[in-house]
Parts: structure tokens; sequence; C-alpha cells
């Protein structure tokens, strides 16, 4: 069995949809689709999901939704009519949803019926039976996937036949409707696989598999064939944005191979992602901007039992959380997303910082970008050295290092404003 999880791209208008009944259609083992929100249909349009989040915030103010939500309408309508689907039972839906929104019913319900709406639009279309996820994924309140949805959506896969299931969002356990984060859709494609104990899980999507470097800002970036679950969370994690990188946690526990494919190419082998593989060396490298860099020295610092512990405390009351860590015999070095505190908060942070724990020094500095070079063995790689010679050579200048911790990724940090010439002088020198 065959589980297919397509992207916005690939259900953006009536084309997009009918190429994927025809993916689905030329394998029979293709049983079960996880379809996000229609996407863009060109660079102009808009996102299903952001009109959504529109609606809410308007629902926030106690304004009517109506005229945003009205173009939302318009888009499916138009879906359906092309598709010679039931547009009077689409405009039901549609309306009972409006008032929803308008009544206050909260930003995850609102997001999700972008995916609601796609699903029942592609059951009907293909004449699949339609599964909603609110009845079956149960999602805790930090975000992750309680056991009960696997039971729960096993039993439901195992009554055989053709299913089509909207990603992006699950319920609590008191029923409450409660999406992933931002691109979760491929989180509950991964639930499906594993829940109906799937052989292959096919991730479709606008570009043919993961690319060594991104193909926009490097034109010539080559798909790599073969990856590991490790590899893709790491190449995702420093900006890689093909495949979410939670996506991997629940088919990790069985091993279930990921193909990511392109839905307008799908005669292209695309990236094959397993558990483990015997490649050695740098297969990508990806870089993400808009990092901040908190530096912290005491002397003796490491000295007092639970001071790290103490200061991440102090940081998270203020809304940081630090994503890379180094550190040093009387100090610590924090890179975190510049978007999590303004620079009024931050001001208000490091004085707390500085005064509770008697530090010697805090300072906050803003423009950082991280690079992630990932391959297998990167421990015993010389493409660190290769790489640094290559940022030396092109005058970038490098202001942290994270080697030999991991031996799938080296981390190497750059002002934000070069970020995208260090990956593009490390593609050309390395691959």
């Amino acid at each position: 069995m065959t589980v297919c999880k397509f992207g916005g791209s690939s259900l953006a208008d009536e084309k997009q949809i009918r190429k994927v009944k025809a993916i689905l259609d030329v394998d029979e083992r293709r049983s079960i689709a996880v379809v996000s929100a229609p996407g863009k249909r060109d660079r102009n349009d808009e996102k299903i999901t952001d009109m959504l989040y529109e609606c809410n915030a308007l629902a926030q103010q106690n304004r009517s939704c109506r005229p945003v939500f009205d173009r939302i309408a318009h888009r499916y309508i138009e879906i359906a009519k092309a598709l010679k689907l039931d547009v009077d039972r689409l405009s039901m839906a549609l309306d009972d949803i409006r008032h929803n929104i308008d009544a206050g019913r909260g930003g995850d319900y609102t997001a999700s019926r972008g995916e609601y709406l796609s699903g029942q639009l592609m059951a009907s279309y293909l004449g699949w039976e339609f599964v909603d996820p609110a009845d079956y994924i149960v999602i805790n309140g930090d975000g992750t996937v309680n056991p009960l949805t696997y039971e729960r959506l096993s039993a439901r896969f195992a009554e055989g036949g053709h299913y089509v299931m909207p990603g992006f969002y699950g319920a609590t356990e008191q029923g409450v409707v409660k999406t992933f984060s931002r691109g979760g859709s491929d989180i509950s494609g991964a639930i499906a696989a594993r829940a109906a104990d799937a052989d292959l899980y096919e991730n479709w999507t606008d570009v043919s598999g993961m690319y060594a470097a991104d193909p926009r800002i490097v034109e010539d970036a080559r798909v790599i064939e073969d990856l590991t679950y490790t590899q893709v969370r790491e190449l995702s994690d420093v900006g890689a944005s093909v495949f979410h990188e939670e996506a991997i946690a629940p088919v990790f526990e069985k091993g279930i191979a990921i193909n990511i494919r392109n839905t307008n190419d799908p005669q292209a082998p695309g990236t094959m992602i397993r558990p483990d593989s015997a490649t050695s060396g740098l297969v990508g490298i990806s870089g993400k901007g808009g990092y901040s860099k908190l530096k912290l020295r005491k002397l003796m610092m490491f000295k007092r039992p639970g001071m790290r512990h103490a200061l991440l405390t102090m940081l998270h009351l203020y809304g940081v959380r630090p994503s890379y860590s180094l550190f040093g015999i009387d100090s610590i070095v924090w890179f975190f997303e510049s978007s999590q505190a303004s620079d009024s908060v931050l001001g208000a942070m490091t004085e707390r910082l500085k005064k509770d724990f008697a530090l010697d020094d805090v300072t906050v500095e803003r423009g950082h970008a991280i690079l992630g070079l990932v391959g297998g063995h990167m421990d015993q790689s010389t493409a660190f050295i290769d790489a640094c010679s290559a940022l030396r050579d092109a005058g970038i200048r490098i202001n942290c290092v994270n080697y030999g911790s991991s031996n799938t990724t080296t981390l190497i940090g750059v002002g934000e404003t070069d970020c995208n010439r260090a990956v593009q002088v490390i593609y050309k020198a390395l691959f």
C-alpha cells in the first residue's frame, strides 16, 4: 500500500487536481490520499490558508470575515464547477464554515477549513471515502501525536477501500479541532502511512525532490537521489522547506520509506528518504537567516549547579527559545530566531539576566544566519575545511562553527546579508 500526500500547489486549481487523479489512477497501490488546502495558482495569487488566517483575525476584532471569505468561496466553487461536482452542497458547507468563523470558533478551526474543504472536493471527485482527521488524529497540547491516533486510524483503514483525508489538523482529546504547525500536512501524511502500515509514503509537491541547495539561490542545483531521515531533518531545520522535519517522527519506528515527487513531472524519480544509508560525505547545503546571537559571560559560570537551566528558564519567560548553542569555560552563546522578541523585550531581558545572575557581560546581536552542511560521516569529512576555505577566499566572515558534535551536520554561522552568497560559494566549491 502507498499513501500519497499532495501539497497546496498540487491542488491549486482544476487542472492540477486532474493531474492528481491521473497519478492515483496509474497505480492501484495508491489507496490513501492526504490533501492540503489549495495553494497559489501563480506568483501573485493568494494561498487559501493565508486568507483563512485573515478571516480569523477579522473575527477576533468582532468584524465579519465575509469580504475575505467570499474570495475563498469563489475559489472552491470555481474548482467544483470545472470538475462538475455538486456546487449546491459545497455552497451550504461554505456558509456553515463562514458562520462558525464569525461566531468565534477560533484560529485552529478556521485555518483547518482549507484542508477540510479540499478533502471533501477530492473525495467527491475521486469517488473515495472521506476521513475527517478530527475524528481520528489526537493532538496533544504540545503539538505531538497521541498514540490513540494510530489505534483509531488503523482500525478505519483496515476496513479496506480508498480514502481521502485532509492534512494539517486533528483534534484534542476533548474533540476540539487543533492544527499542526504550518506545513503540517506532511505530518498528517506520515501519520496515515504509519496507521495503514504502508510500504511507501509519497509526498507530492511542485519540485522533483530535495535539492543539494535551494534552486532559487543556486540555479543548477542538483536533486539528491537518496537521504536518511536524519539528513532530511537537518536540512529542513536550516532552511530547506520541501519537507516538514517533524514528519519523520510518525514513520521512524516502522522505517517506512518516503519518496518526494513532482506532481508536474510524475516520471521524475524524486528523492528517496530511508532510515539509513551508506552515503559518505556532503550531500546538501542549506542556509537560514533571521537569527540573533545572545552572548553571556561570567567567571566560573558553570561552578554554580543548574546555571544553564536557570538561564534558559529566564529566556523562556521572555519568549526566547534558542535553536543552537555554543559553550566556553565561562560563557554561553545562544542563537534564536529574531522574530521571537522585539528590541524592547530583549533590552528588558538582558538587564534582568545581568542583574539576577550577576553576569560579567550580556550582549545581543541581530542579523545572523546559520548554514548547514549535511551528509554522511561529516565528522570524518574534509567538507568543513573546504567550505571554510571557500568562504575565506570569497571574503565572507565566519562568526561561529559547530563541528564534530554530529556525524550528519556541520553548522557555520555567517552574517545574514551573506547567507545566500555563502550557499552559492560553498556549492560551487564543493559540488
